[in-house]
């Protein structure tokens, strides 16, 4: 039987400190899981779920985005998404009655940890302007109240549609065409926030935004650079294709200011080596390198590489390069020019193990680098990037085995969505196929980010926010300013599974709509649909939950968006122009409950419509009447109950997809196209893959200060908090700590264990230096670089500028923000 959430918070004032573990996974990490998932889910339902997790027959994991091989094992799930699903199939829920005991102000009171534990939310539910609690909506009157204010809109752009990264392929399809039938691009994600460097840089200079490697090349590599990334407790299945490359004779370094248990040794508990015989080593080499020198690191081994090759030769390879690139000799030049001592400073490592760290590129004969937030968060992060790809095309590896980009997605889909048109600056190849499939003309000028769209809530040119999934409060940076924003707009829309931080800070009105998770058998017309998710190396699958779901009252968020479609636009049967949905037309929601308790739901006439377009959105739009008006042609009630219908609009729209259905059928995987990978082609402005000039930059750190890094606890995943430990790093109990090198504490004036508050600052715009404060963190000595520190996210999100963004990519610093400690008066607590 699973327990009962918890009562109280996190007790902070009991954290205990132990050393950092120097192995990941092995027996305590499956006993950990074993735990978490009978807490959550019980015995018989726990095994239930985790032996259909990532199986061909079975659903996606919702955690990370690392992909499976063809032949999957038993067990094909690690500690962290063991967790995911336990998270998200618990027994435990939040219904009316909840919300009629808790009022909005206690709830905010909480802290995320609990929120998250409350369980599954259960029915649609509504705060009204100036109420103290939510109240139970019908989903008729709450998609009705969505409508009505987005058609009250002055302009389309005055509306926020964010996007998480585990809807499917098919919601966010769907999702992306209901905004651009509104009439506009304002669709940011969470990958505004993460991997947004990433697509920027690999765009420019290879002409795709996405990884050039496939999970057979981690395993056939020569040498894997593993950067910025702690993939222990961020996607520890990617340990085993580790442990697979390593025991084939892989060398394998790991670059990160913090040594992190995952790259030191690994205990797999499927092997009897990883249980009982000590597990494998992997990283060979360890590089502590500074916050935010990662570009010094990968110049300084394009600088070792070039000037190797004029000594000796044998390392650029000259034929890839004068076949495929353009701009080296610019490159070789500006690599030339730059001082090994700037390289130095840069990174804060001897240039003697810079020169090691090139001369292991130097002998490999397939290089791989991987890499996740510790580099795409930082001003410069899209040069960095840039430069990796430098580094790769100096001797060809892009485009053969075992070699090439490997930015790991941390969140299960996220690449998919941004496939299916979750984007704010949409190609106008994309924008014509959609027009040209869905009878209609889709706004061109490009919306908002993520930044952005803060900024507009903030200054009031945007009033209604709809997120699709994601925790948007406890996800973003600079959260005294999001919660403001938020709390200015005239309505918050949440499409979400469990509660959490976006519930409670709302607009003047807010509206929940629970939706079916991955676990959950979704029935609809009339049989199981399934949806499909795209992994971080672009191959898409199948997902079906197979699990009753929470309650009878939930809607998948495809069924959530086709029926907000059908309010806006109308229904055209058979995809035909011009017909509505009848006021007497009923939809049958079947959830696999006995037939007693089917649920028959009304899909109501539609009068109105979104409102004409402004000069910046769509051309063509005149009267307000559905089925005249510039908006897209389908039949919503149909996409509604047969997702296979999406998938045939997604082969007509996406490059990739032609016999969608058929690649996915029986556990079959679809390989989208890659074409540095395949073919080596490459879409960028010239036709080749393109060397760049990026001048060197690094943080400079104030004196008395510390650059300090956001990052998650190992039990945590993105902003779900699944307990009170960082196992792995030696913090128990609590995660109000910030790990600081114990030569800094003792020069700062400080002493391990006080309590202190962390303030950021940062010059404004006008110059003046500005602050944000975090209070209570209690110091950790920690083997960080001098001058570097860290501390958990999404509590020390309040410190990082919203206006501190990467360059190109618009991506939040959070991992390059200045701060400093003030020492807490005790009587404050």
């Amino acid at each position: 039987m699973a327990t009962k959430p918890p009562r109280t918070d996190i007790d902070e004032t009991r954290v205990r400190v132990t050393r950092p573990k120097k192995v990941a996974v092995g027996v305590p990490a499956v006993l950990h899981a074993l735990q978490i998932s009978n807490d959550q889910m019980g015995v018989e339902r726990s095994i239930r779920s985790l032996l259909r997790v990532n199986q061909k027959d079975g659903f996606d994991c919702p955690g990370c985005a690392w992909p499976e091989e063809d032949k999957r094992h038993i067990a094909e799930f690690c500690e962290n998404g063991a967790k995911a699903v336990a998270e998200e199939a618990t027994l435990r829920r939040v219904g009316p009655d909840f919300f009629a005991e808790h009022s909005l102000a206690e709830l905010g009171a909480h802290d995320d940890w609990w929120l998250g534990q409350q369980g599954r939310l259960t029915h649609p539910m509504i705060l009204d302007e100036g109420g103290t609690h939510y109240r139970p909506i019908s989903w008729d009157d709450a998609l009705g109240e969505i409508a009505k204010a987005l058609r009250g809109l002055a302009d389309p752009n005055e509306a926020i549609f964010y996007t998480s990264g585990r809807t499917s392929n098919e919601a966010a399809f769907l999702y992306q065409l209901l905004v651009r039938g509104f009439g506009t691009n304002n669709l940011p994600d969470c990958s505004n926030m993460c991997h947004e460097s990433s697509g920027s840089a690999l765009t420019e200079t290879i002409g795709i935004g996405k990884g050039t490697v496939s999970i057979g090349d981690i395993h056939e590599a020569d040498l894997l650079i593993v950067a910025g990334q702690n993939p222990g407790t961020n996607h520890p299945r990617m340990l085993s294709a580790l442990e697979k490359a390593k025991l084939s004779g892989a060398t394998i370094i790991a670059v990160n200011p913090l040594p992190e248990a995952g790259l030191v040794r690994f205990e797999n508990p499927q092997t009897v080596k990883g249980v009982i015989l000590g597990g494998t080593k992997l990283a060979d080499q360890f590089v502590q390198i500074r916050l935010g020198g990662d570009q010094g690191l990968f110049q300084a081994i394009g600088k070792h590489l070039l000037e190797y090759d004029a000594e000796h030769g044998g390392v650029v390879d000259h034929e890839f390069v004068d076949a495929y690139t353009s701009g080296f000799t610019d490159y070789r030049d500006a690599m030339a020019a730059t001082p090994w001592r700037e390289l130095v400073a840069a990174t804060g490592l001897p240039e003697k193990t810079l020169r090691r760290v090139g001369e292991a590129v130097r002998v490999s004969k397939a290089t791989i680098v991987c890499w996740a937030m510790g580099l795409t968060q930082h001003k410069h992060s899209v040069a960095t990037l840039r430069d990796i790809v430098n580094v790769l095309l100096l001797q060809g590896n892009i485009g053969r085995p075992g070699a090439g980009v490997c930015p790991v997605r941390g969140h299960s889909n996220v690449q998919g969505d941004r496939t299916m048109g979750i984007y704010e600056k949409p190609s106008e190849k994309f924008l014509d196929a959609l027009d040209d499939e869905f009878e209609f003309t889709a706004p061109r000028e490009h919306g908002h980010d993520t930044v952005a769209a803060i900024r507009a809530m903030r200054d009031g040119t945007a009033r209604v926010f709809m997120g699709m999934g994601g925790n948007f409060v406890s996800a973003t940076p600079d959260t005294v300013v999001v919660e403001a924003a938020l709390r200015s707009t005239d309505l918050t829309v949440q499409v979400s599974t469990k509660l959490n931080r976006s519930h409670v800070v709302t607009g003047r009105r807010a509206i929940i709509l629970p939706t079916l998770g991955r676990t959950d058998r979704d029935r609809r017309g009339n049989g199981e649909q399934r949806v499909t998710v795209e992994d971080s190396m672009g191959a898409v699958h199948a997902s079906r939950g197979r699990l009753v779901p929470p309650s009878e009252e939930l809607l998948s968020e495809v069924a959530i968006v086709a029926r907000l479609c059908a309010l806006l636009f109308g229904t055209d049967a058979g995809n035909g122009p011009g017909s509505e949905v009848g006021t007497d037309s009923a939809v049958q929601v079947d959830h696999g409950q006995p037939e007693h308790e089917e649920i028959h739901r009304d899909a109501p006439a539609v009068k109105g419509s979104a409102p004409a377009r402004s000069g910046s959105a769509s051309p063509g739009s005149g009267s307000n009447e559905a089925g005249t008006r510039n908006a897209p042609h389908a039949d919503w009630v149909a996409l509604e109950h047969d997702y296979a219908l999406i998938r045939q609009h997604i082969a007509a729209v996406v490059p990739g997809f032609e016999d969608f259905e058929a690649s996915i059928d029986k556990g079959r995987t679809l390989f989208l196209p890659n074409g540095p990978r395949d073919e080596r082609s490459f879409a960028t402005a010239d036709g080749r893959a393109r060397f760049t000039v990026n001048a060197l930059e690094y943080p400079r750190i104030p004196g008395g200060r510390l650059l300090l890094q956001t990052l998650r606890s190992h039990d945590q995943y993105n902003t779900t908090i699944y307990g009170k430990d960082d196992r792995y790093r030696g913090i128990h109990g609590g995660r109000r700590v910030i790990m600081v090198n114990p030569k800094d504490i003792q020069v700062l004036g400080f002493s391990d264990g006080e309590i202190v508050d962390l303030v950021s600052e940062w010059a404004g715009a006008d110059g003046v230096v500005q602050e944000r404060r975090a209070e209570s963190f209690r110091i950790v000595g920690y083997a960080t670089p001098r001058g570097n520190a860290a501390a958990y996210y999404p509590e020390t999100n309040v410190l990082v500028p919203l206006d501190s963004v990467a360059d190109v990519s618009g991506t939040p610093t959070s991992k390059s923000v200045v701060v400093r400690l003030e020492r807490r008066d005790p009587s404050l607590g």
